[in-house]
């Protein structure tokens, strides 16, 4: 027989008495719930502010008395305001948390008879989103009678009913103590000195930051992350403004960027003020900043340098006070060797340059991570789904296993947990979803088990099947060149750039073009996937 634990408000009323014989006349739903004969109690956690200790010494004190086996446990949670949903919700949502529970090895019931209306509703909430894993208990006095213990009796409820009202209450508590990494325990050292690092200069500076890494590190939400704490410490007072500098090309991506006038250029119809603009007072972030143009990397430049800029057929410059964030998956330094990024645009982003290391580098930080998304998978679909014991040992031995490649890093971390929780609708993750999730892992990275080459994004089943070994090799390299670079010319640099210099007159745009085609492929084939 398993161990229950009992979850619940001490009455500041209810479970308030004169100290004598009387009280034992009396229903206290505290002490109540403990003297029953078909409800043994072997945990019970009593939530009370500072203000009630001396009644809940004396409710422990009477509970130890009928029921010896029962252990009190004391939490305090004091409130401004008790009739302060907001408030209320947040602590006792971080109570919920960092309560130590396990529904594997006990059952939990949460006694909603107790505290505030507020406070009932807040239980009801957390226990229907899986935040305190348990079934709800109710008790009530015995009428006519002056029995002490009462009637008590276990609510199950059809969650599903419910879960516009959770996600409508679901929202966000206070962080912990390292903000950056959204209260995730990370454990991998060089990243959190990293995170130490930014915090010091989010801090202290407005100076530019450079995030590198690959695509799926975090780069994005790290960004949004270090706004957010300058906006908490009132460093800020704008908006944060995103761009993913890839959509962006030719008159589009000046315009985007720096605004237009009216009549600028065809299809100018009204004044355009510009994702510069939009950023001022604020924080400016642009994603995959190595893909802009040199025109607009010298726009940039100076928008950083003087906090001003022109915009598209305007004679009249405008102004902007905001911060920079560049995010990139290239090696700048090499694209500043290759021309295609601006040596003085580089320099002024190379102050602060952090390097984010892929999940595959910080395999450490899977199990934290792991917890944070199902946290964000209960905080948007408004119901908290967990792993059992087995299943969760299961997925991380794979997720830790040289077998998981994490090509995605935390994009693919975050896509398993998504999968796993719809395919769980009671709450749980089982051994089975664990397998299924772990051959789904196997399929998606061994690109249709042809080697992980990638090839099958770009040929038939039919020309690959016709390839050499040797000449699959090479293509699926030539291939992952051309898919990185911006142009033909810059792919056959890349590709010859050994052969190209023992020949007089070198034409490898048109040598790369003539291989490609010999497999039916073209340079129009790799628009849109750099």
């Amino acid at each position: 027989m398993r161990p229950t634990t009992v979850i619940s408000f001490l009455g500041s009323t209810l479970d308030a008495s004169k100290f004598g014989p009387s009280r034992w006349m009396k229903w206290r739903p505290s002490v109540g719930l403990c003297m029953h004969e078909d409800l043994r109690v072997d945990r019970f956690v009593m939530i009370h502010g500072n203000l009630h200790s001396r009644l809940a010494d004396y409710v422990a004190e009477d509970i130890a008395s009928v029921s010896p086996e029962t252990r009190v446990e004391r939490h305090i949670l004091d409130f401004n305001d008790a009739w302060d949903f907001e408030e209320v919700y947040g602590k006792l949502l971080d109570f919920a948390r960092e309560l130590a529970i396990d529904p594997d090895a006990e059952d939990v019931l949460v006694h909603i008879t107790t505290g505030t209306h507020v406070a009932q509703i807040c239980l009801f909430l957390l226990t229907e989103a899986h935040y305190l894993p348990g079934r709800l208990l109710q008790t009530q006095p015995k009428r006519g009678t002056t029995e002490a213990a009462g009637t008590w009796s276990v609510i199950d409820l059809d969650l599903s009913r419910y879960d516009s009202i959770a996600t409508r209450f679901a929202s966000e508590s206070a962080e912990s103590s390292s903000f950056l990494k959204s209260g995730i325990e990370t454990l991998n050292p060089a990243f959190n000195t990293m995170i130490d690092e930014i915090e010091q200069v989010a801090s202290r500076t407005r100076a530019p930051i450079l995030l590198m890494g690959p695509t799926g590190a975090g780069k994005s939400q790290l960004a949004r992350r270090i706004f957010e704490l300058k906006k908490l410490k009132r460093q800020m007072v704008g908006s944060f403004v995103e761009v993913n500098c890839a959509t962006l090309r030719g008159d589009s991506a000046m315009s985007a960027l720096f605004g237009h006038k009216k009549g600028a250029f065809t299809g100018a119809a009204a004044d355009r003020p510009g994702l510069l603009r939009s950023a001022d007072g604020g924080m400016l972030f642009l994603d995959e900043i190595g893909e802009l143009g040199l025109d607009e990397q010298a726009m940039i430049l100076r928008a950083i340098e003087d906090k001003r800029f022109l915009p598209v057929g305007a004679d009249k410059e405008a102004q902007s006070e905001f911060q920079l964030i560049a995010g990139t998956n290239r090696d700048l330094a090499a694209c500043v060797a290759e021309g295609t990024f601006r040596e003085d645009l580089y320099a002024r982003l190379n102050l602060w340059t952090f390097a984010l290391p892929g999940l595959s580098e910080r395999r450490e930080d899977i199990a934290p991570n792991l917890d944070y998304e199902l946290d964000r998978y209960a905080e948007r679909e408004g119901e908290r789904v967990t792993l059992n014991k087995e299943a969760r040992a299961d997925y991380l031995a794979f997720a830790l296993s040289p077998a998981a490649r994490w090509s995605g890093n935390f994009r693919d971390l975050a896509a398993s947990v998504t999968r796993m929780a719809t395919f769980s609708p009671k709450g749980r993750i089982d051994v089975q979803a664990v397998a299924k999730e772990i051959e789904r892992l196997k399929r998606l990275w061994s690109d249709g088990g042809q080697g992980g080459d990638g090839l099958e994004r770009w040929l038939s089943s039919e020309a690959l099947a016709d390839l050499d070994p040797f000449d699959r090799v090479q293509l699926a390299y030539v291939v992952q060149t051309c898919a990185t670079c911006r142009s033909l010319s810059e792919a056959g640099r890349k590709l010859f750039a050994a052969s190209r210099e023992k020949r007089a007159s070198t034409n490898d745009a048109d040598r790369l073009r003539k291989y490609l085609a010999r497999f039916g492929l073209g340079w129009e084939d790799f628009r849109g996937h750099r």
